[in-house]
């Protein structure tokens, strides 16, 4: 077959791996015992607004995905599936984001579509929804990332109140929520 290789690259390849795996493991040992800071908070959750996963974030914060999850449900952060399957349902909202009137503008999360979303208005047939599911409903622009051209893309939807939730608790965190 005639196949060569590189070893000297290939020594370098293994020592930059083993030698980012040090580093890890050292950093999080340093880490390992201490609460999580103020700026460590502001990251995970605007990281996990953002659409990080829980591991992704405790990857980049050299602390166990355990810690990263305790901040998080400590704080009140709307929770997001893992998997594409569990997506296609509701999710709970933690007890700090419930409410059942919202301002047009704000910024909140949608347990229906787990993301953030802008409230657009409240519907103009209030008294039908009022009526029929026991509260508001509310037309809602649903924030979702796009390309590289576009800041922020999304689409329009309807929920009722019960499926949004207010994010505004997150701003004693230091969280710019109409930046999420």
């Amino acid at each position: 077959m005639n196949i060569t290789y590189n070893t000297t690259r290939l020594n370098s390849i293994i020592q930059d791996f083993q030698d980012k795996l040090n580093f890890r493991a050292k950093r999080k040992a340093q880490l390992k015992g201490k609460p999580a800071s103020a700026a460590e908070i502001k990251e995970a959750i605007t990281s996990y607004l953002r659409g990080d996963s829980v591991s992704q974030i405790s990857q980049g914060m050299y602390r166990s995905t355990g810690f990263v999850r305790a901040i998080l449900d400590r704080v009140g952060v709307p929770t997001r599936p893992a998997s594409v399957e569990e997506r296609k349902g509701y999710a709970f909202l933690p007890d700090e984001c419930v409410s059942d009137e919202f301002v047009d503008g704000e910024t909140v999360w949608s347990a229906f579509y787990h993301a953030p979303a802008t409230v657009v208005k409240e519907t103009t047939n209030a008294p039908y929804y009022i009526e029929k599911y026991g509260c508001k409903c509310y037309d809602v622009y649903i924030l979702q990332e796009t390309s590289e051209f576009l800041t922020v893309g999304g689409f329009h939807a309807a929920a009722l109140a019960y499926d949004l939730g207010k994010l505004g608790h997150l701003e004693e965190h230091g969280i710019d929520i109409e930046k999420i």
